[in-house]
């Protein structure tokens, strides 16, 4: 599905990522994982063209997209939520789910039904605006505004920061039903490892921009943890 090829970006003289190899299987999860500060946001901004990289490729269901303008990656199916949600606090829900249609692969006319029968809270919540919102209502509204694309690849820049944990578990019973029910691809950068066991088939783990270690998330064991996670 995604694929990252000898990946290398530079903040000016400041070498960031250093030959980064990534294989996110179609229909999986993978999770990438790390420190703060290791390179994680910023791969997922290299992904989605908002950041330029030095060298590499991006490949996206076999097609070279390293060179494409980022706002035309959604139309190929790539939804991204990135850390901190980034609503539109003074629109309405609504409003804020209607600023995807017409960007993704379908051109969609109105909001899926799939959003608000995954997050019923906003169906009940469409019109109030969206900094009105919790923190977990409003990731909701990040995640269902990036589902509005009908995305085959959906990118989560940690989506449990900051949530309350009955949120956190409703996020990751949605990240296993689009996966599992939907068939769609979820690249997720998470710190917490309970999370990441629950919703990950695989992990990739940064270090000072380089990649470390990668695996099935049931080999990821307490030495890995120690060495690359804990602080």
């Amino acid at each position: 599905m995604l694929q990252i090829k000898q990946l290398n970006q530079y903040y000016g003289e400041s070498h960031t990522l250093w030959d980064i190899d990534l294989l996110v299987p179609k229909g999986e999860c993978t999770c990438l994982m790390g420190r703060n500060g290791v390179g994680k946001t910023t791969l997922l901004d290299v992904i989605m063209g908002l950041l330029r990289l030095q060298s590499g490729q991006i490949i996206l269901d076999g097609s070279d997209i390293t060179k494409l303008p980022a706002e035309k990656r959604a139309g190929l199916g790539v939804g991204y939520v990135p850390q901190g949600r980034q609503i539109f606090p003074l629109l309405t829900v609504q409003e804020n789910l209607e600023i995807g249609l017409g960007n993704g692969r379908k051109k969609l006319k109105k909001i899926p039904d799939l959003v608000f029968s995954l997050f019923p809270v906003l169906q009940e919540m469409k019109k109030r605006r969206g900094g009105d919102l919790s923190g977990g209502q409003q990731q909701q509204l990040a995640i269902g505004r990036a589902l509005v694309l009908d995305p085959s690849l959906l990118i989560l820049d940690e989506p449990t920061e900051g949530i309350q944990p009955n949120i956190v578990q409703e996020i990751g019973d949605i990240i296993n039903k689009l996966k599992n029910e939907f068939g769609i691809t979820v690249l997720l950068v998470e710190q917490k490892l309970p999370f990441a066991r629950a919703v990950a088939d695989g992990f990739v783990i940064l270090d000072r921009g380089r990649s470390v270690a990668t695996g099935a998330i049931d080999t990821l064991d307490e030495k890995l943890i120690r060495k690359y996670l804990t602080v």
